[in-house]
């Protein structure tokens, strides 16, 4: 506690050259063994799920285990999973940039990336669940002749695709607008004249002057004021998928701050568990400390206990309505034939990050990587449990139908993991995974300026 109330957030003293060196070293040098083993398995993962994904194109979505009454499953739960693991990303990047948390700038930069990749795991989904994805642009409301098929304004999925395109679009923005005046320090530093060509275009003439300075602060500002709504509308907007229907189990005005905290919470812990891979994959442990790792613990623990809440709010309002299918919704979740999706949310969600409370438990790595990837495994429980659930068993008794994936929806699942961490392994091989820029401003001041950064 005491580290954190002095601020300093960055190990071994380090100088603004060292922090330049650190940091460009692994663009610089021959990857680590641990990448390459990390890199081959995201790879194998993807392909596998690249093959399935070309069944399902080839043979239709009558591959999946899909019924008549369980019609989504597991592409919509996977597809708000990716979409919420999405939200931590600009959370990090815009929020806390706008609160002025020195922490973030050790993990903001990854934690864009992740929200990128994730947002295009999730963007699988809808377009396989098409039928015939090479008609996706017919979502769009551009002039054409077809008549009664024009796009529904006031279907909350058509929104989806508005919410999601433009957090994507601001997200990506947001991103490289951070990453030139890194990718100017590393054309300083490039020895091949191909690289510092590319590196000089992506780094649009940047030259490190106070006036260039003066104009990148205020783009940068704006852009975390334009993308922080975001973070509260995009979620909302995919909590409207379900909370505007009269699913019982759905039909609830707690959706979108529900469905808020959820994508915060998920975000938070796929970012812990991306840190804590890519500081010892990368050789960042200076930069990414146990004190980064301490307060992104406190935060999940924090929304978690705001998830509980929600989970507990959900039980009683469907007591106090009165409304008896909505009741028995309830009662099947904790009870019925897929009681245990359920009690493994709660347990994972809401027990798991119980351990937080104790600052030697925080401190210990292992353990915050099983109980980040557990909240993981939790989250994609929940969205499980208030889709399948919901639907499995509905007002008629006589249409009642289980649910199981089939390898081939599985084997996607897989595959967008694999998408993921392939995309995620290549960010920070190419590109630096650390703001070496914002870094350098929250060096302790006997450290910074001796050496001198390119930017």
């Amino acid at each position: 506690m005491a580290e954190i109330t002095a601020e300093v957030w960055i190990d071994g003293q380090k100088s603004a050259a060292q922090v330049t060196r650190d940091i460009a070293a692994p663009m610089e040098h021959a990857p680590t063994g641990l990448w390459y083993a990390c890199f081959s398995a995201s790879l194998a993962a993807f392909a596998v799920g690249a093959a399935a994904m070309s069944y399902t194109l080839w043979n239709g979505i009558g591959t999946w285990g899909l019924n008549r009454t369980v019609g989504w499953a597991f592409d919509i739960t996977n597809f708000v999973f990716w979409i919420g693991i999405g939200h931590a990303g600009t959370l990090i990047s815009a929020i806390l940039f706008l609160f002025r948390q020195k922490w973030r700038t050790s993990v903001n930069r990854s934690a864009e990336a992740m929200t990128l990749f994730a947002v295009m795991c999730a963007g699988i989904f809808p377009l396989l669940h098409m039928g015939r994805p090479w008609f996706a642009y017919w979502v769009l409301p551009y002039p054409n002749t077809r008549g009664s098929l024009w796009v529904s304004f006031a279907s909350p999925l058509l929104w989806d695709v508005f919410a999601i395109s433009t957090y994507f679009t601001i997200s990506a923005v947001f991103w490289y607008v951070g990453l030139i005046p890194d990718l100017a320090t590393l054309r300083d530093r490039a020895t091949s004249g191909r690289r510092r060509a590319a590196l000089a275009a992506l780094s649009l003439g940047w030259d490190g002057s106070a006036r260039v300075w003066s104009q990148y602060e205020k783009a940068y500002l704006l852009l975390a004021g334009l993308a922080t709504p975001l973070v509260i509308s995009v979620h909302t907007i995919v909590s409207f998928d379900f909370a505007t229907s009269v699913i019982p189990g759905w039909h609830a005005t707690i959706f979108p701050p529900y469905f808020v905290a959820g994508a915060i919470f998920s975000g938070m812990s796929m970012v812990l568990t991306l840190m804590i891979i890519a500081r010892k994959v990368m050789a960042l442990e200076d930069y990414i400390t146990d004190r980064h790792l301490d307060v992104m613990c406190r935060i999940i623990l924090a929304v978690s206990c705001m998830v509980g809440l929600a989970y507990s709010t959900e039980y009683f309002m469907s007591w106090y309505a009165g409304n008896p299918y909505e009741r028995f919704a309830f009662v099947n979740r904790r009870a019925g034939p897929m009681a245990w999706t359920y009690w493994t949310m709660v347990t994972c969600n809401v027990i798991t990050p119980q351990i937080f409370w104790f600052s030697n438990l925080r401190r210990k790595t292992w353990l915050v990587f099983v109980a980040s990837l557990l909240i993981n495994v939790g989250m994609w429980f929940e969205r499980f449990v208030i889709i399948v659930t919901s639907l499995h068993r509905d007002f008629l008794p006589s249409s009642w139908a289980a649910y199981r994936p089939t390898s081939i929806e599985v084997a996607t699942f897989m595959g967008t993991f694999g998408l993921f961490f392939t995309l995620f392994l290549l960010f920070c091989r190419f590109l630096p995974a650390i703001a070496m820029a914002e870094v350098k401003g929250i060096l302790q001041p006997e450290h910074h300026g001796h050496g001198g950064g390119a930017a």
